[in-house]
């Protein structure tokens, strides 16, 4: 029954955006840098503390022969003399001192060096032998650091920018032929299937640790190639050794049917041959998820409404004797691309999955834009099972069946980068976006 009913589009969840990658030799050059910065900046600074120190203690060594010469005198002579350099001076109390360094002295009697107006500076020596004399000396003329302070920042500063930039080509070198190496491995292992690497591929990358991450990538990747090959192997014998069998008995159904049709034997003839065409559907869907061998050149644009109607009519014998009513919109009647078989698999579980589950009422299969939306009004999912129902041989109570439906689906789902959401308010509504 086709009816033209409109239904709100479900909200399908975008997908996340691709992690942003960070590069290893650019990661180099910047900690390279930054080190050489920090380490140029705690050397000018000790070298600009350390020419500091020089010039006091040069200076206060002056001081203390002058004070030491002075006081000599004075136990000869038993009277000052004049400082032998015109920069020193004798001042014989507190008061007398110069008014640039008078009141600091008194404040911090411990002090021996001031800052004065005029660019003064002044080293002070108490005399130890004797009481309030003082012996202060103004070097402003012989300091060296400190008149040329900016000059020496500005020098530091240039000689800092020249040794960032050597690190950072220093640095770059590095960086890219540590990086290099890395970058040849990723670009050869990656979005490359198994069984289309080269052999021996390891040998080409340096006898260091990538050399051992390709060595082990390329034993890891050498073992999932035999697996494949193994599974692939296994997968055709399956196929041939399970269908084989299944064909037989179809066939033998039929020609019994045909043979002995009775009203007795007909019930369990239609029993044999449901349960066949369901072990068919099965072992085709497995073996379709185990190969996954389907590209984008297996897709191409098919109309989806014969499909939806093949299905339905393939699934009938689940839904006899119920009063259900299944709907098909009209919009089911556009093109998708997708790749048919896969489609097909994908709208017999979901149409079983509802026929099976739904005793009365409706079944509506529609599409909304690319989404593919299959509801019904069954008794929907319990709450105990509600979170893990797409997980394998998990299923209701009421389930006749081996609980690997929507296991099925969802794999498919993954498998050709479909959306697949699942509500379960009132009945059981799945959409499957197909891009």
């Amino acid at each position: 029954m086709i009816n033209n009913n409109k239904t709100n589009q479900p909200q399908i969840p975008t997908p996340k955006n691709p992690v942003k990658l960070h590069s290893l030799s650019r990661k180099i050059v910047s900690q390279f840098c930054l080190f050489t910065l920090l380490i140029s900046a705690v050397w000018g600074g000790f070298c600009f503390i350390l020419m500091y120190n020089i010039e006091d203690e040069f200076i206060e060594r002056e001081v203390r022969q002058e004070a030491q010469f002075l006081q000599q005198r004075y136990d000869q002579d038993k009277s000052w003399s004049a400082p032998r350099v015109s920069h020193m001076t004798l001042y014989f109390s507190k008061s007398t001192l110069p008014d640039d360094i008078k009141q600091r002295y008194i404040a911090e009697p411990n002090r021996k060096e001031f800052s004065g107006e005029d660019g003064r500076h002044y080293h002070l020596l108490a005399l130890p032998k004797s009481e309030d004399v003082y012996l202060v000396a103004e070097v402003s003329e012989m300091l060296l650091v400190r008149p040329f302070t900016k000059g020496i920042l500005k020098l530091m500063l240039i000689a800092g920018l020249i040794l960032v930039l050597l690190a950072f080509v220093i640095a770059w070198q590095i960086g890219r032929k540590t990086a290099m190496p890395l970058k040849q491995l990723a670009d050869l292992v990656n979005g490359v299937a198994p069984e289309q690497i080269p052999d021996k591929f390891a040998q080409q990358f340096p006898n260091n640790e990538i050399g051992i991450l390709a060595q082990t990538l390329e034993t890891a990747m050498t073992r999932i190639n035999q697996s494949l090959v193994r599974e692939k192997c296994f997968t055709r014998d399956v196929s041939h050794e399970l269908r084989t069998p299944v064909s037989i008995i179809k066939n033998a159904v039929e020609v019994y049917r045909n043979q002995h049709s009775t009203d007795v034997s007909n019930p369990v003839i239609d029993r044999i041959s449901q349960a066949s065409t369901q072990m068919e559907q099965t072992v085709t869907t497995l073996l379709t998820l185990a190969r996954e061998e389907h590209t984008e050149v297996d897709k191409k644009h098919i109309k989806i409404l014969p499909l939806i109607e093949q299905s339905i009519i393939d699934q009938n014998h689940l839904i006899n004797n119920k009063p259900i009513q299944v709907e098909v919109n009209d919009n089911c009647n556009v093109d998708v691309y997708a790749q048919s078989g896969m489609l097909t698999v994908l709208l017999d579980n979901l149409i079983a999955n509802a026929f099976q589950y739904t005793q009365q009422g409706k079944v509506i299969i529609e599409m909304q834009d690319k989404t593919l939306i299959v509801a019904d009004t069954g008794p929907g999912i319990q709450q105990s099972i509600s979170g893990n129902i797409t997980e394998p041989a998990v299923k209701g109570s009421q389930s006749t069946g081996y609980g690997f439906g929507l296991s099925i689906v969802k794999r498919l789902c993954e498998h050709q980068n479909w959306l697949f959401t699942l509500s379960s308010e009132q009945g059981t509504k799945i959409s499957i976006t197909l891009k």
